[in-house]
């Protein structure tokens, strides 16, 4: 039992240092600050973790991490509202609250917290919560293959790539028309057609189309099933039917 255990560990373990994650650990207490990054270094030997006395040197950083260790009790911005601050930039960072009062930790619900540790640290505890923080991030990355990653003027977070219609250039930014909205988005079209992959075709440069969602097509323009038209560029006709032909017959794009 405790070689599959130890197994088990290694691949969670491999997994994560094949992701290339970025961890921050936010505490002011320098003794608990090392403490955690010893222990994260333990359990991925190599991994870089940036290490923060307050929220405020945390935010500044600029930086989207993967886990945050952050302490509930600071000088300054606390740790539930560095915690909110956090979830604006990046709603799938992994947060987990570091407290030497257990009653603080009912107030990490508000912002979607994955688990908390009390002070003192106990090593069997870390480890616990660390190999399921990774198993988290697994799913979160086999998620990622099925969303696209939007950053908008407020704020950051994943969209399902199944909701996108269609996407519209507009300058140095993009349009993205859903099932439900139209969002804008600091991205460029070579970026989001990168991001889409299969299922997503570049019909002409100004638009990107999801084949799901089109209803009939010629060789100016392509109507999607709600009624919506988009150009289609002349020289791109040919190489649109062949993409959508094999899209009905595999379910996949041009690259699938």
């Amino acid at each position: 039992m405790r070689e599959k255990h130890s197994h088990g560990k290694c691949d969670i373990v491999n997994e994560l240092q094949v992701m290339g994650l970025n961890i921050a650990i936010c505490d002011d207490e320098k003794i608990i600050r090392e403490q955690i990054k010893e222990l994260v270094e333990k359990e991925m030997p190599g991994v870089c973790a940036g290490l923060y006395e307050t929220g405020d040197a945390l935010l500044a950083a600029g930086k989207q991490f993967d886990i945050v260790f952050l302490d509930i009790q600071m000088e300054g911005t606390d740790g539930i509202e560095t915690a909110k601050k956090l979830r604006e930039r990046d709603e799938d960072t992994i947060l987990i609250f570091i407290t030497g009062i257990r009653e603080y930790v009912f107030q990490a619900f508000d912002v979607a917290a994955f688990h908390y540790l009390l002070k003192p640290i106990e090593v069997d505890k870390f480890h616990e919560v660390f190999q399921r923080a990774g198993r988290e991030l697994e799913k979160r990355k086999s998620k990622r293959r099925k969303t696209v990653f939007i950053k908008t003027r407020n704020r950051s977070f994943s969209l399902e790539k199944d909701s996108i219609l269609y996407i519209e250039s507009r300058g140095k930014k993009v349009e993205i028309h859903t099932t439900e909205e139209t969002i804008e988005a600091y991205a460029s079209m070579n970026e989001m057609e990168g991001q889409l992959g299969g299922g997503f075709f570049r019909c002409h440069r100004g638009y990107l189309v999801n084949m799901a969602y089109v209803a009939e097509y010629d060789s100016g323009s392509i109507t999607l099933n709600n009624g919506e038209c988009v150009y289609m560029a002349k020289e791109k006709y040919g190489e649109f039917v062949k993409a959508y032909m094999r899209y009905l017959r595999n379910g996949v794009g041009a690259d699938g």
